[in-house]
């Protein structure tokens, strides 16, 4: 009697296994083999498999066998029939993934696609496969900075506070600058958006000035309180500051989130702050603006408004800048913070820990 082959997965291969049997982006056939595989790992045999799952044993084997010898690329397809190119072997693949995780290529400072398909002989599509299946993105790149505020976690720990857990009786604002926004116009007007074509937009601009958006973000309603300004000094903070006082109820205690800008500390604000004791200051940790709510909102307006906007003067940027918080605040949605200090912690720590290696080598 054959006896059937032993799967044997090490914790990566497992996870990916998993992702692939849970997933409702890939196809139902890939999903079905990444389950067999994961059951045959269980030790149980092709007929128990078959009957967990409603399919024949023999297909069970099948599957079983053809990840023993091929790994994940002996799932991905159909078998070869006659005729057909034998699939890439594991070992193959695992050298793609090696080269693409650790290495570079010679005139390039990242894989593409093409580079990769030249380097190992194969199709770009099979690159393009391999790299989608193991999550893959070499032309990505994600911007980070880990903060060295000595104080971190003690303002960490406050900020994510008031985020969970905000006082009762009062309100919370997460409150920046949004320096330097641009009234671009175009050199040309662009063409409108029709079927079969995009909507046109020169590349080249006409600078008309900048202005900056002070806002205040009501971390509990979502609700955005907003002032433009030619300039972002004290004075223009203290303005802010008191907009803030006139719109709000006086029986409220009032705590401001804001970074570490020489502006929100100078000596006129701090007069201004002792002698208007319901607001609280909490200052976020330096090279931290992730930690900053509103920021959110920011790149909402950014993309929504801004990016694309044609302004032929800062009185039209302003206006547009303050319709889209008006409607913004028609219908509020608060941004949902969900990480504790304590994840955070945890995250930034293993940051630092891999940090202190690379500068190690």
């Amino acid at each position: 009697m054959r006896v059937a082959v032993n799967i044997e997965l090490d914790d990566e291969e497992r996870q990916i296994l998993e992702r692939l049997s849970r997933s409702r982006s890939t196809s139902v056939r890939l999903a079905q083999r990444s389950t067999i595989v994961l059951l045959a790992a269980q030790n149980k045999t092709n007929g128990e498999i078959a009957e967990q799952l409603g399919i024949s044993r023999q297909k069970a084997g099948r599957w079983r066998d053809r990840y023993h010898e091929f790994g994940l690329a002996g799932i991905e397809k159909d078998a070869s029939r006659p005729g057909r190119k034998k699939r890439l072997s594991s070992r193959k693949v695992n050298k793609i993934i090696e080269l693409t995780t650790q290495e570079k290529p010679d005139n390039a400072t990242h894989w593409s696609r093409r580079l990769m398909a030249e380097r190992m002989n194969v199709s770009e599509s099979t690159v393009g496969r391999i790299w989608r299946v193991h999550g893959l993105k070499p032309h990505r790149v994600t911007g980070f900075k880990l903060s060295n505020d000595k104080r971190f976690q003690e303002k960490l720990e406050d900020v994510v506070g008031l985020y969970l857990s905000p006082p009762e009786n009062a309100m919370v604002f997460s409150c920046d600058e949004k320096s330097q926004m641009q009234a671009l116009d175009r050199t040309q007007p662009g063409l409108p958006l029709k079927p079969g074509r995009n909507a046109t937009m020169t590349h080249d601009y006409k600078r008309n000035g900048t202005s900056t958006l002070f806002a205040a973000l009501n971390v509990l309603t979502g609700e955005v309180l907003g002032k433009c300004a030619k300039r972002h000094r004290h004075t223009e903070w203290l303005d802010f500051l008191r907009l803030i006082n006139k719109n709000t109820p006086a029986e409220k205690e009032i705590h401001i989130i804001c970074d570490n800008y020489a502006t929100h500390k100078h000596p006129k604000v701090q007069s201004w702050l002792k002698y208007h004791k319901r607001f609280h200051v909490h200052f976020t940790p330096t090279s931290a603006s992730w930690l900053n709510m509103v920021e959110r909102f920011f790149r909402d307006l950014s993309e929504r408004q801004l990016r694309r906007g044609v302004f032929h003067s800062v009185a039209d940027l302003e206006k547009a800048v303050m319709d889209y918080i008006s409607k913004h605040n028609e219908s509020p949605a608060p941004f949902i913070w969900t990480k504790s200090a304590n994840d955070i912690l945890e995250k930034v720590k293993r940051g630092r820990q891999t940090l202190d290696k690379l500068q190690s080598v």
